[in-house]
Order: structure tokens, then sequence, then C-alpha cells
């Protein structure tokens, strides 16, 4: 009787298992289907913004002639298929296409898309969206191509669509990554050759200054920039937005602890945010200064990493990282405190979305005196 009892417990167990491996695979294709849904509707768009373009060129050079083009076929479109094709969103494929027509020639350049005249004049099969042969030429979803359309500097674009595709970026989060000025942030830590990869690669991250922006941007955390506050609250604010920090920190991050205890010579000392970043395979430490940046502060920064390296990390792993986050930095103090390869940063934060015109004349200014 025992055996028989527990015999059916096994079976409900693999019962059991075997649902969750089904409810899997189920999940699994429906994220697909909503993936190969947004791949035929960009390029689909596309399609149709190509189509549009070429029957302007056919027609009259007139910018009235494409203007009444566009009202004439939206009006025919939204009767059959609804509101999606409005003036506006038959503009934005026009737009989308004129600013992604050389992808169009990069797919048939490809060697597997070697298709018949007949094949080249439908719109694109969904075979070609996306297989093991050929990639897909579009990885983000249409909202997310409006916005970038509207991007006019084509190395900031190129830098925001292989950022959105390689990080899973939603919407917000590419507008939030826009607004706070992220490429300009990335390229002011950078030298010429550095911010020439933004543009074709994206962050690439191979060393440690990969990962340092100028200025970090906490504005999630919801501090008022002319309130008092401490340390502390910093932090808990911190970790409070912890995956929007996370965000804000980069690729390959991963949060081991706050106020990280280690006792040295009978004391103890304590890092105010431990990560590690499993692209460069090493911890990286984080303190939080809510003032200027003080000669002090780098010295506790400079134990902090040595301990870390002498006694935490493994040998496999990488030198530890350090970060002192501050409201105002004195690079010169740094520079001259600090040896040449330590790796140890001071960064500047802000608790505001820093302006992209500052962002940009700042960007001009270092590019101008690198070329001196």
């Amino acid at each position: 009787m025992k055996k028989i009892v527990k015999h059916e417990i096994q079976a409900m167990i693999l019962d059991a298992a075997f649902i969750i491996e089904i409810r899997e695979l189920i999940t699994e294709a429906r994220n697909a289907v909503v993936k190969n849904v947004d791949y035929i509707q960009v390029h689909t768009c596309f399609e149709i913004g190509r189509r549009i373009v070429e029957h302007e060129q056919k027609g009259s050079s007139r910018a009235q002639y494409g203007k009444q083009l566009i009202i004439e076929l939206s009006i025919s479109l939204a009767a059959e298929f609804g509101t999606g094709f409005s003036e506006r969103n038959l503009r934005n494929m026009r737009k989308f296409y004129l600013v992604y027509q050389e992808r169009f020639k990069q797919i048939w350049q490809m060697p597997s898309a070697k298709l018949t005249r007949a094949q080249q004049g439908k719109i694109l099969p969904t075979p070609l969206i996306q297989t093991d042969k050929m990639p897909c030429a579009f990885k983000l979803s249409w909202s997310q191509y409006i916005f970038l359309i509207g991007i006019k500097d084509e190395d900031v674009r190129s830098f925001y669509e292989i950022e959105a595709a390689c990080n899973g970026w939603t919407l917000p989060e590419l507008v939030r990554q826009f607004n706070s000025g992220l490429y300009e942030r990335l390229a002011l830590s950078r030298d010429k050759d550095g911010i020439r990869k933004l543009a074709k690669e994206g962050q690439a991250i191979a060393k440690p200054e990969d990962l340092l922006k100028e200025p970090y941007v906490l504005e999630f955390l919801g501090i008022d920039e002319k309130a008092r506050y401490s340390e502390s609250e910093l932090e808990s604010a911190i970790i409070d937005k912890l995956e929007d920090f996370l965000l804000e920190l980069g690729k390959g991050f991963l949060f081991e602890a706050r106020q990280k205890r280690f006792t040295f010579d009978e004391e103890h000392f304590f890092v105010d945010l431990v990560f590690y970043n499993r692209l460069l395979k090493c911890y990286v430490l984080i303190d939080l200064k809510i003032g200027k940046i003080k000669h002090q502060d780098i010295g506790q920064m400079q134990m902090y990493v040595n301990y870390f390296d002498r006694h935490v990390k493994t040998k496999e792993e990488g030198s530890t990282i350090g970060i002192i986050l501050c409201r105002k930095n004195r690079e010169a103090m740094v520079e001259i405190t600090l040896p040449k390869d330590a790796n140890i940063h001071a960064k500047e934060y802000r608790l505001y979305l820093p302006s992209k015109e500052e962002l940009k004349h700042k960007l001009l200014a270092w590019t101008k005196d690198e070329d001196v």
C-alpha cells in the first residue's frame, strides 16, 4: 500500500514538472510571436515608406504632389485597415525609409538574399525577417524607430539603436537614456577612436575605462537638487531604486552588498556599495560623497581597492575598480594624488537630467582640445 502511494506521489511530481515544461514552451513561443509581429510591422512600414518615395519619384517633383499622395493613401488605407495608417504614420514610414534606406541595399547585397525580381518587388517575406543565415535588418519595435528617426545625428542615432537592441531597452528606457545624454556622457570618457567605436559598436566593455560616464545621472531617485540630504539617505534612495541604478551603471553589473564590512588591523571599514561586473570579471566599489571630493576620500578608496585585490578577488578575476561618486569632482587633485595606472575614478553625479546642449558643447570643446 505504501509503495502504491509513493508511486502516485512521484507521478504527481512528474506531472507538475511536465506541466511547468509545457508552460515554459508556450510562454517562449508567445514571446517569439510578439517579437516576430514587431519585426514584421517594422519591415512592412519600411516597405510602405519605400513605395511612397519611389512613387513620388515617378510622379511630380513638387512637394504638393507628395503631400496629396499621402493624404489620399491615408484615406484609402484607413478605411480598410484602421487608424494605424493616418497621414502622420505614413509620413513617419516615409521618413523611416529615407533615414534607413541604406539598410535596403545591405539586405539585397547579402548572399542569402538572392531573390528573383518578382520577389524583390513584394514586401519582404517573413523568412527574410530573421533566420540563422540572415540577421534581422531591424531589431527594435516600430515605436522605438519612430523615436530614433527624430535624432538628426547619424552617429548618435546608430549608438542608441545598437544599445537598445543589445540591452533590450523598452521605449521609456530608450527615451530616458537619450534624455540623459548617455552618448555624450560616455563619449566624454573616451578618446576620438573610442567615440567613433560608440557609433559603430555601441558601448563595448573591454577595459575599466569603458564603464565610466561623465556625469552619472540619478534623476530617478526623486531627490531635490536643492534639498539637504545625507550620504546614508542617498545610499538608501539608490537601494530603493536599484534596478534603475543598475541601468544607469551600464552593462554587466550585478549588485552584491551595501555597507560591506571588512576588518583590517582590528578596525572595521565599510564600503558603501559593492557590485560585480561579469563582463570584466571584477569587483566595482562605489563610495558616495554629497560634496566636493577630498584628498582623504581618494586615500580611503585606495585602501578599499587594495584590500579587495589582496584578500577578496581570485587569481582569475580582474583588478578591483573604485568609483567615487561626488557632487563636485576636482580632477587636478585626483590626477596628482593617484598613480597613472590606478583603477580609481572620481565621477560627478547629477540629480536632474543634464542639458544635452551643455553636454554637446563640452564634448565639442573636449575634442577640439585633443586636436591641439
